[in-house]
């Protein structure tokens, strides 16, 4: 549904409303990027994989650290604050599809598994290490934007500047018998 240019504008809107919400929250956020990115936060670029790298970040951190996916779209202060505050060595924001969205690490040992269903893959790593496990159940962190129909979640919920950058766009909901979907008007 978007080119490549929008796309990519698409994915700093996202990001710096991710950003925006992770300060609102409490949160100090740096971002960890695979190339260089303009940002009013500190940048870590690195281009291995995102497992490798968030497991390098962890290492670095040396202290409790929130795992936060740039593409949370529909993600608030609020449903951040239940992440951050949530008692337990790992704390768990399960994706839809079985991915792991957002996450807080505040066991030495463990270390991330972004490949296949890594929320079950964490659940696993976390009792293997013996640390306590929380999951969070939150529909604000468990909505993703990677699809063409995540746009419509967006479109719903959404109030950040991405939200605003479909509708200016000319994106709009469709409704009919089913399930809603998203076009594009000009």
């Amino acid at each position: 549904m978007l080119d490549s240019d929008e796309r990519r504008v698409l994915a700093a809107r996202l990001r710096d409303d991710v950003l925006d919400a992770v300060r609102r929250a409490g949160g100090r956020p740096e971002l960890l990027a695979t190339a260089p990115v303009e940002a009013d936060v500190p940048v870590t670029v690195d281009d291995r994989s995102l497992s490798t790298a968030v497991n390098a970040a962890l290492d670095d951190h040396g202290e409790p650290t929130a795992v936060v996916m740039a593409d949370l779209g529909l993600a608030t202060p609020r449903a951040l604050s239940r992440l951050f505050d949530a008692s337990g060595d790992v704390v768990l924001a399960p994706g839809r599809g079985g991915g792991t969205n957002a996450l807080v690490v505040r066991h030495p040992a463990f270390r991330v598994d972004y490949h296949g269903a890594s929320c079950r893959d964490h659940r696993r790593q976390a009792h293997e290490i013996g640390a306590t496990l929380r999951e969070l159940d939150s529909h604000r962190l468990a909505t993703d934007i990677d699809e063409p129909g995540d746009l419509a979640e967006l479109l719903l919920h959404g109030d950040g500047r991405a939200a605003r950058w479909l509708r200016d766009a000319g994106f709009r909901l469709a409704t009919g018998d089913g399930r809603v979907a998203v076009e594009r008007h000009p």
